[in-house]
């Protein structure tokens, strides 16, 4: 049986989720403002001397911060999939009169779930999919985009967080398999899911050549 305390425990960690989240993408759109250092940009001119237009302790500070929330983030995914799973499964066990109620606390607390991933994560169905929709969360972040890159044209923007990249969903090897899927899709669509500031965004990135290096142009760092 799946008790009350564990559906209040998933719901707990996802509105804490939603504001590491939202604080994450507050101190991304201070360190990649206009004329800022971006997440992991170069604090030192072209001379080797501290740079003078930035506030360096202020981007240290919010660097480390988000090098925590993430930890953070990542710590909560972690045990937030682990509930999902056991509430799936009970979803899925053999009903029979004594399990029934049971089993519809289950899928209630499945689809609640649900219901508070939407802003984050894409959901065209409910039921046996719910639960493979919710464990769909960003594994990389958009920290650098060269000017007149095929990145940039194509949509993308500092601070988004990848969701899906064509094939490439979160799990091992994923700076490896995200080169590889670019290279493999050289000149073809890409379709992509990110997170930008809070909403889910669709777009198509076309990997291809251009005066830059590489095919995109732009730098994915792993969350």
């Amino acid at each position: 049986m799946v008790g009350t305390n564990l559906k209040a425990e998933t719901m707990g960690l996802m509105e804490k989720r939603s504001a590491l989240e939202a604080e994450m993408n507050a101190v991304i759109e201070r360190l990649t403002q206009p004329g800022g250092p971006g997440i992991s940009g170069n604090l030192l001119d072209s001379e080797g001397f501290p740079r003078h237009d930035i506030d360096i302790p202020t981007v240290r500070a919010e660097r480390r911060r988000l090098a925590e929330l993430r930890n953070d983030h990542k710590e909560i995914t972690e045990k937030l999939n682990e509930n999902i799973q056991v509430l799936h499964s009970a979803r899925l066990a053999p009903k029979s009169s004594s399990l029934k109620d049971s089993d519809d606390q289950s899928a209630s607390v499945v689809n609640v779930v649900a219901s508070a991933s939407s802003t984050n994560v894409h959901s065209d169905s409910t039921n046996a999919m719910d639960v493979d929709v919710i464990v769909r969360v960003p594994f990389a972040l958009v920290d650098e985009i060269a000017d007149a890159s095929p990145a940039g044209e194509d949509g993308l923007q500092l601070g988004d967080q990848i969701v899906k990249f064509g094939n490439v969903e979160i799990g091992d090897n994923l700076l490896q398999r995200l080169a590889s899927e670019a290279q493999t899709n050289q000149g073809h669509g890409i379709p992509v899911i990110l997170v930008r500031q809070g909403a889910q965004v669709n777009l198509t990135v076309t990997p291809r050549t251009w005066q830059g290096r590489g095919l995109l142009g732009c730098h994915f760092r792993i969350l």
